[in-house]
C-alpha cells in the first residue's frame, strides 16, 4: 500500500499547526521527490548519513525535527549540503522538518512526550521561542527527589544528564524544554519551578541554577528530541498504511 506524498505532508502541516509558528528554517516539505510514498523514515538530523539509510532503506519520504535549511546556515549551497541533496535526488526520496511545532505539540510533541515518560502531569505551556511556548511544565502530586527524577530521565533517554543541584530536597514542578533549550531557564526560576529539564547545557546555567534555587537537568540535544519524530513517523504510518523505520543516530551532544 502507499499513500499521496503530498497527502502526507498535510496531514503534518495541519496536525502540527506549522502556520501558527515563527521558526529558524522552514517547516513542511524542503525537498520533493516521488509523489507516491510507501515507506517513510524518520530521523533527529537529515544529515548524509540518515539519508544514506533512507536510500538503503527504499524510502520515498524521510521525516527530521532538525530539516536541512536554517536562517544561520549560508545561503550558497556547501559541499556537504550538495552531497545530502544528491542522495535526495540519487534515491527520489522527499523530505520534511518540523521543528517547533514538533517540539510544542500537546500530544506527540518532544516535550509532552518526556514529561509522560517520566511520570509527570503535562500542565502549563512553557519556554518561549521565537514568540512560542514550546515546553510544557510536568507536575507531580507526590513529590520526587533529585536522585529519584535523575534515575527517571537517565532510564526515559538511556544516557546519565548533567546535574547541577540547586534546588528544594522535593520535586513537584519540572520546565522541560528539549534541545538547546537552556536559556529557558529564567523562565522557569521566575516560576517557581523545582527543577528545569532540557538537552545541551550553556555556561551560564550552572550559576543560574544555584542562584535561583532550581535543579538543573541537561540529558543531551540529541536524546531528548527522539520522541516527537519518532512518533510522528509512527502516527504517519498508523493514519495512511505505509511502512515506517526510525533511524537511530546516537549523538553525545
Amino acid at each position: 500500500m502507499g499513500a499521496g506524498r503530498d497527502e502526507i505532508i498535510g496531514f503534518c502541516d495541519e496536525l502540527l499547526a506549522i502556520d501558527r509558528f515563527e521558526d529558524y528554517g522552514p517547516n513542511g516539505l524542503q525537498f520533493p521527490g516521488a509523489d507516491e510514498v510507501t515507506t517513510v523514515v524518520s530521523g533527529v538530523s537529515a544529515t548524509r548519513e540518515l539519508l544514506a539509510r533512507a536510500v538503503a532503506l527504499g524510502a520515498e519520504l524521510v521525516i527530521a525535527h532538525h530539516g536541512l535549511f536554517w536562517d544561520f546556515h549560508p545561503r550558497s549551497v556547501s559541499p556537504q549540503m550538495r552531497s545530502r541533496l544528491a542522495l535526495l535526488f540519487e534515491g527520489n526520496i522527499s523530505l520534511a522538518g518540523y521543528h517547533l511545532p514538533l517540539d510544542a505539540h500537546p500530544e506527540i510533541g518532544n516535550n509532552a512526550l518526556i514529561c509522560a515518560g517520566l511520570g509527570l502531569e503535562r500542565s502549563e505551556p512553557f519556554a518561549h521561542a521565537k514568540g512560542s511556548p514550546i515546553g510544557w511544565i510536568g507536575r507531580t502530586a507526590d513529590p520526587l527527589r533529585l536522585s529519584d527524577l535523575v534515575t527517571r530521565v537517565s532510564t526515559l533517554t538511556a544516557r546519565d544528564p548533567l546535574v547541577f543541584d540547586g534546588g528544594r530536597k522535593r520535586i513537584a514542578s519540572v520546565g522541560v524544554a528539549s534541545g538547546a533549550g537552556s536559556a529557558s531557564i529564567h523562565e522557569a526560576v521566575a516560576l517557581g519551578l523545582d527543577a528545569f529539564l532540557t538537552g545541551e547545557p550553556a555556561e551560564h546555567v550552572m550559576a543560574d541554577a544555584q542562584e535561583g534555587a532550581i535543579h538543573f537537568l541537561a540529558a543531551g540535544h540529541y536524546a531528548t528530541e527522539t520522541f516527537g519524530i519518532r512518533r510522528l513517523g509512527e502516527v504517519v504510518a498508523e493514519h495512511f498504511g505505509v511502512r515506517h523505520e526510525f533511524v537511530e543516530l546516537p549523538n553525545p551532544v
